[in-house]
C-alpha cells in the first residue's frame, strides 16, 4: 500500500514539473510541394513563401521512388545541383520520407538523377518557434522565472518527503 502512494505521489510530482517547465509546442509535418509532391516542374520557393519552419517541425517527401531520391546537401550543392557530396541521403526506399527539422539552420535538399536540374530542389531555414502569446486582451501576468520555480521547488519537497509519515 505504501509502496502504491509514493509512486503515485512520483508521478503526481513529475506530471506539475512537465507541465509547469515543459514549453507547449505543436509540430507541423509538411509535405514537400503539397498535392504536387516531390516531383519536377514544382517551384518550391514558391511552396515555401506562406510558410515558417520551426524546429520540431517536420518534411515530409512523397515521390515516384523509381526516379527521385532526397539527398540533404550544403548549399553550394544546393545552387549547383552537385548530388555527389550530400549530407545525407533521407531515401528509404519507399518514396514516403520523413526529415525531422530539430535543428535550427538552413536546409538544402535535392533530388538527384538530374532532376534537381528541372527544379526539385528544397531551400528553407528552421528557427525556434515564437514564444507562446497571450490573448490581445487579456490582463493575466506572467511570473518571472525566479518565481515560478520556488512553488514548484516547495511542491517537489513536499512530495517527496510526505509518503515518508506513512512508514
Amino acid at each position: 500500500m505504501y509502496s502504491q502512494r509514493r509512486r503515485m505521489f512520483y508521478a503526481a510530482a513529475i506530471v506539475v514539473f512537465l507541465a509547469v517547465f515543459l514549453p507547449e509546442t505543436t509540430a507541423v509535418r509538411y509535405m514537400v510541394g503539397g498535392g504536387s509532391f516531390w516531383a519536377s516542374g514544382v517551384n518550391y520557393t514558391i511552396w515555401t513563401q506562406d510558410k515558417h519552419f520551426y524546429n520540431g517541425d517536420w518534411l515530409f517527401f512523397v515521390y515516384d521512388r523509381n526516379q527521385y531520391n532526397v539527398l540533404e546537401v550544403n548549399e553550394t550543392d544546393y545552387i549547383n545541383c552537385n548530388e555527389a557530396n550530400f549530407r545525407h541521403n533521407w531515401t528509404r526506399g519507399a518514396g514516403r520520407d520523413v526529415v525531422p527539422l530539430n535543428v535550427t539552420r538552413d536546409y538544402y535538399f535535392i533530388s538527384g538523377h538530374g532532376f534537381c536540374y528541372g527544379g526539385t530542389k528544397l531551400a528553407i531555414h528552421v528557427e525556434n518557434p515564437p514564444p507562446p502569446s497571450l490573448p490581445a486582451n487579456s490582463s493575466i501576468q506572467l511570473a518571472p522565472s525566479g518565481q515560478r520555480i520556488i512553488p514548484v521547488i516547495g511542491l517537489v519537497v513536499v512530495l517527496f518527503f510526505w509518503p515518508c509519515r506513512w512508514r
